[in-house]
């Protein structure tokens, strides 16, 4: 079986662990969103792809869902000591090494997909991760604050602001002339089912839909999602302040209306939104939230089980 699956950060990356175990003999392809990324200290960061990888990879701090485990920030007291900014994202001295390989490769013309193989040969994550372009795309958030209105980063609104100044709009900059990085749209191709992750709808899946192609090719296949919003709040994160954004209500039905019968063949809720529904789409309602990698198996392969109904 080929499987394929959209993934933001932290809740995308348990989920594929789960997805993973449930389906250890299938062939994944991961497609990460790289809306998130963003360059500090001249180094370009990919926060979704990294987080994809150490947690695949066994090097992920568990507690936290991202960076790396056992690690020390020695690097980035030194550059606050310098009044380097910004000093509101830290990285650590682990992941400090990730990012300048990346960024050395970048500089020596390798593509970003290139450079996600190369360094997931260390991390052997037991999927092929892919980034959703090769091109340079970002998130921007605009907001209107004591400083007026204005565009920031998407990092900065999420780690400095906390997502607590509400956000007027949110866009994917550079998606517009983006192309699908090389292998995607072959592997959504030979794909026998799609599976969208309980990952951010907005800034996660959602951006990935955007880049020009994806959304088309992912249509065509049997797609079951899992929702990222289980009675009326996000599983973590703060995925609401971002449906707010988009003018999108914080419910499981909400979302799915958002990703539309067009896209989703098959949905899954928690046992609270057993009422979500929506013409052409099969909803099941069940738990799903991932208290560890059993329960994200279990759910991983009740996603899989209904998309084998689905097919046929």
């Amino acid at each position: 079986m080929h499987i394929v699956s959209l993934a933001g950060g932290i809740g995308g990356a348990r989920f594929l662990r789960g997805l993973r175990a449930t389906a250890p003999d299938a062939q994944i392809t991961v497609i990460g969103n790289t809306g998130d990324d963003i360059t500090l200290f001249g180094l370009r960061v990919c926060p979704d792809l990294d987080t994809v990888m150490y947690t695949l990879g066994g090097g992920i701090d568990e507690e936290q869902g991202w960076g790396r485990a056992k690690e020390s920030h020695v690097v980035k007291e030194e550059l606050a000591a310098y009044g380097v900014e910004p000093q509101w994202f830290g990285l650590g001295d682990r992941d400090f090494a990730t990012h300048i390989v990346r960024s050395q490769m970048l500089e020596a013309g390798y593509p970003l997909s290139q450079i996600t193989e190369a360094l997931c040969t260390r991390w052997q994550p037991g999927v092929r991760l892919l980034p959703m372009t090769d091109d340079r795309c970002e998130t921007h958030v605009v907001i209107d604050d004591e400083r007026g209105r204005r565009a920031v980063h998407f990092q900065e609104w999420w780690v400095r602001m906390r997502a607590s100044v509400p956000a007027e709009s949110i866009a994917l900059v550079g998606a517009d002339t983006a192309k699908p990085a090389p292998g995607v749209l072959e592997a959504i191709e030979q794909a026998d089912v799609v599976i969208l992750p309980p990952s951010n709808p907005v800034v996660s899946i959602g951006t990935i839909l955007q880049i020009p192609g994806i959304r088309a090719a992912i249509a065509a296949k049997t797609v079951v999602g899992v929702s990222p919003i289980i009675g009326g709040a996000p599983v973590r994160g703060m995925a609401d302040a971002c449906l707010t954004a988009i003018g999108v209500e914080t419910s499981a039905q909400a979302v799915l209306d958002l990703y539309g019968s067009d896209l989703i063949d098959g949905w899954l809720v928690s046992p609270e939104d057993a009422g979500v529904a929506l013409e052409g789409v099969r909803v099941i309602a069940r738990p799903i939230l991932m208290h560890d990698t059993v329960a994200a198996a279990d759910i991983a392969r009740t996603a899989l089980d209904l998309a084998g109904e689905l097919a046929g």
